[in-house]
């Protein structure tokens, strides 16, 4: 166990401590805790390149940190009328898909790397800033110009959508390649 790692499994420690947070409409206090994550989430993956510790559980560990704590965040919020339900339709079956494929191509034996996509990055500090300003918008009172939140839930859609698309064309062209 190295310490990008640690970064990580604190990362999937603070999801419930969000969740939590969120249940109880303390807005602020899930803001600082969900920005500790991100700072962790950039520190791991950071220090494992800088110390060349990176590892096949940290390559498993950073994923499953960053799906559990947006995802958990998506549902809650949307749950509370923060964000659209919608969205957070999109995004919780955009990672069943990519999970579905990767559970798939594992029972074939089908030979692949976890190689995260630009799309999926893109899609991911989408999907981060939307929780971010949902939840700065909540805790601070900020006011926002017309139509920001529109723009920001239809690109974290539509790179949500190509993103799931791109897993998609990368699993059915390796498991082509396999049959």
């Amino acid at each position: 166990m190295n310490i990008p790692n640690l970064l990580s499994l604190f990362r999937i420690i603070l999801v419930p401590a969000v969740v939590i947070l969120l249940i109880q409409g303390e807005y602020f206090q899930a803001l600082i805790c969900f920005g500790v994550a991100g700072i962790t989430d950039a520190l791991d993956g950071a220090l494992a390149r800088l110390w060349h510790q990176q590892t096949v559980l940290g390559a498993y560990l950073d994923p499953i940190a960053d799906k559990a704590l947006l995802a958990s965040c998506f549902i809650t919020l949307s749950i509370f009328g923060v964000i659209p339900g919608w969205l957070t339709v999109l995004v919780i079956s955009r990672d069943l898909i990519i999970l579905s494929g990767i559970l798939v191509m594992t029972l074939m034996e089908v030979d692949f790397a976890m190689k995260p996509a630009f799309v999926s990055k893109v899609t991911t500090t989408l999907q981060i800033s939307t929780v971010l300003l949902a939840l700065a918008v909540k805790s601070l009172n900020v006011s926002l110009p017309p139509d920001t939140f529109g723009v920001l839930y239809g690109l974290t859609a539509l790179f949500t959508i190509v993103s799931g698309a791109v897993y998609i064309v990368r699993g059915v062209r390796a498991v082509n390649h396999v049959a």
